[in-house]
């Protein structure tokens, strides 16, 4: 079985490779029947059993999850890829090399799409379907197809390059992608899915992918506006596509931006100026003081997504520059995970200097000037270090694999930090470490066994939830960020937005539905631009700035993708019990009764049933894990969703139909529960009802409530003039 990373040819029964050590999953077996043509020419798909191709550890989590992901709506990226010109190849190929041709392609794009962790949706016999952010959401299912795309394209460009030279036969794929909201079907046991595209998502992928040129990947703009911030795109213009109204424009995916993370997106985008973070400064600055004066410190900031850790920390960062500290720093993106090593690899690259696009010989002589220059005895390390980092050196090869490799990695992680604190003060930055894969999480721990008496400090910030050994000790400080104040947030959205008398009212909404989150404010003021309801006025000199006006009028906000990603991929990392209760409950509404959630489980289950005392215990989870607020100790006290927009993405990743049922078993339970006092509950059950489409006791209720709030106002009126006589 050949190693998709070093091209090994390993044993038949090897999970990892014997060279290299990365996973290796074996060939889908298209030899099992040949593959035949259609009427059109086209070949045929293969029949194929999803557990053959689908790494176990992602299977697991699909089919956990399955019954909650019975039904959802997701935003996810549709990736196409095909060979070029198959009909042709298989026919000078013949039957037999022709299965082998395909046997390595789908080989090469299964470890693609599985190293970022998409699923392989359809085999269309010359090529694949596969999406990222489904079934499993993904915060960044657009950059995670990007990468796979770039991954599988360089690496069938190899194979062609293989096969020119072997048979004088060029083999070219292309691929296409496309990203928006698509429907989950159904997931049977052998992980089967069926996914219906909801604007034509999936359809346009394809057709992009018809417009890309041999080894190449195009892209729709659905796509390029969530990943132009991270990669390389040549506009190719805007093309009229079958079954789509309006022409759509299309980028080719051309390369990662180089030197171009998350923090220096998160940098770029909120400016020099820190909103309304004073406070945590001034803490977070007391254990820089120390680690610079010799008392290495281990600094954490925790809290949720978009609460502004990474800008947080890039203002700490910017301090110890500036007290002449050397900074080192990194950045786990959500696929980390399943790189090994790669937060570790990322530091020391910015430690040593190292760019990405430079010759390796160039990546060799900084290693050896950096090591050298700390101690002579660093020469010994160096073939070690060049081999981690990518740049091996072709006469020194490394024999170190497994605990042995590991191990060394350890001890020499230990002398840099120690030798380059003693030369400068030393600083390792490492963003969303939560994201980690487990063995850069165990050399962390290596690094805080060598910080005592050093001039070192180690920062990194993560979301709630995670753990590990090494954070804790005498030498550690943890900060829990929370959502800016409602001043903190006014101040942010001037910044964004001006203060034209047209957005007053939008700010205040702007700042109520993101409860103060400033990513969520950003991206929100960013899809408002974008849809022109924000215009930027001309000025004199014919630039354009701030104050912003209002052109269209917004009664609600519409949630951005990327809003909606991130926390769909939150809600997907629930035990299926919570997701479930949370699913419910957002139905209800931002606020509800626990009593009135019992019930509706109880009489209108939905897929993934919670009876009984899981209902409370979901709820209680849930309250810590800071999606829930209120309680205090009453099992019956009403509760209400922490953040709006995590209510609203989870009442919408439910199936209309689903929605339907529970408003009616909403308005059920509270007819139930209340019964003698359903004048309190007349607009709530007018709304359940309307919802559910009953529109008769829609209107009953609605009257009711009318003929409610008349009374109240004569109530009061008479009370005046009985007041105003006296």
């Amino acid at each position: 079985m050949r190693c998709a990373s070093c091209d090994h040819d390993n044993r038949d029964a090897a999970k990892f490779c014997e060279e290299c050590g990365t996973p290796v999953a074996p060939p889908p077996p298209s030899s099992r029947r040949p593959v035949g043509t259609s009427e059109s020419g086209r070949p045929l798909a293969v029949s194929r059993d999803p557990r053959s191709y689908t790494p176990k550890h992602l299977a697991d989590r699909i089919l956990g999850a399955r019954a909650a992901l019975e039904g959802e709506r997701k935003q996810v990226t549709v990736l196409f890829a095909d060979i070029r010109g198959s009909m042709e190849l298989a026919e000078r190929f013949g039957p037999e090399g022709w299965h082998k041709v395909l046997d390595r392609f789908f080989h090469l794009v299964n470890e693609g799409v599985h190293r970022f962790e998409g699923t392989v949706n359809q085999y269309t016999g010359d090529g694949i379907m596969a999406l990222f952010g489904a079934p499993l959401a993904h915060e960044d299912h657009a950059q995670r197809a990007c990468h796979a795309a770039l991954h599988m394209r360089d690496r069938l460009r190899a194979f062609g390059q293989e096969l020119s030279k072997a048979r004088g036969v060029e083999l070219a794929i292309r691929m296409g992608i496309n990203s928006g909201e698509v429907v989950v079907g159904s997931i049977g046991d052998d992980l089967r899915m069926d996914y219906t595209a909801q604007g034509h998502t999936v359809g346009l992928a394809q057709r992009v992918e018809q417009l890309a040129a041999p080894n190449s990947v195009c892209v729709a703009q659905a796509t390029a506006a969530l990943v132009a911030d991270y990669f390389d795109l040549r506009d190719l213009g805007e093309f009229e596509l079958k079954g789509v109204s309006e022409p759509v424009r299309v980028h080719q995916l051309e390369r990662p931006r180089s030197e171009r993370t998350r923090i220096d997106v998160v940098l770029a985008r909120s400016g020099e100026h820190l909103v309304g973070r004073r406070d945590e400064l001034a803490l977070l600055e007391q254990g820089m003081e120390q680690a610079l004066a010799g008392r290495g410190q281990v600094i954490a900031i925790a809290g949720e997504p978009g609460v502004g850790k990474t800008r947080l920390s890039l203002e700490l960062v910017r301090e110890c520059r500036a007290r002449g500290a050397l900074v080192a720093q990194a950045h786990c993106p959500a696929h980390a995970a399943s790189v090994e090593l790669l937060p570790i690899a990322e530091l020391l690259r910015s430690l040593f200097d190292i760019h990405v696009g430079e010759s390796p010989d160039k990546s060799r002589r900084k290693i050896r000037r950096s090591l050298l220059q700390l101690n002579k005895s660093f020469t010994e390390s160096l073939p070690f270090v060049c081999d981690l980092l990518e740049v091996p050196d072709p006469q020194r090869p490394v024999k170190l694999v497994g605990d042995e490799r590991r191990s060394y990695l350890a001890g020499l992680l230990r002398r840099v930090v120690q030798a380059q604190s003693a030369a400068t003060p030393l600083v390792l930055f490492i963003d969303d470490v939560h994201c980690a894969d487990a063995a850069s999480g165990a050399l962390l721990g290596e690094i805080v066994e060598a910080l005592e008496w050093t001039r070192t400090l180690l920062l990194v910030n993560f979301r709630p939830g995670y753990k590990a050994a090494w954070l804790s000790g005498p030498y550690h400080r943890e900060l829990v960020l929370g959502a800016l104040s409602e001043d903190a947030a006014d101040e942010l959205l001037l910044r964004l937005v001006g203060d034209h008398p047209s957005t007053r009212d939008l700010r205040r909404l702007v700042r109520e539905r993101t409860a103060g989150n400033p990513f969520f404010v950003e991206e929100v003021v960013q899809s408002l631009i974008e849809r022109a309801a924000l215009v930027r006025p001309p000025t004199e000199d014919g630039a354009t700035a701030l104050p912003l006006q209002l052109v269209q009028p917004v009664e609600d906000l519409i949630i951005p993708p990327t809003i909606q990603a991130l926390l769909a991929s939150r809600l997907d990392r629930l035990p299926q019990r919570d997701k479930t209760v949370l699913q419910a409950a957002a139905v209800i509404g931002r606020s509800f009764s626990p009593a009135v959630l019992r019930h509706l489980l109880a009489h209108e289950p939905p897929a993934g049933a919670v009876e009984g005392d899981a209902v409370d215990a979901a709820l209680m989870a849930l309250h810590e894990a800071e999606f829930l607020r209120g309680q205090d100790g009453n099992r019956d006290a009403e509760l209400a969703f922490k953040h709006p927009l995590t209510q609203a993405v989870a009442y919408g990743s439910q199936l209309a139909e689903v929605r339907t049922r529970l408003h009616l078993g909403t308005a059920r339970a509270i007819e139930d529960i209340h019964k003698n006092e359903l004048g309190q509950y007349a607009a709530l059950l007018a709304h359940h009802f309307a919802a559910a489409e009953w529109k008769h006791e829609a209107n009953r209720w609605r009257r009711r409530a009318a003929l409610r709030v008349t009374n109240i106002e004569v109530g009061r009126a008479r009370s005046t003039r009985t007041t105003n006589r006296r």
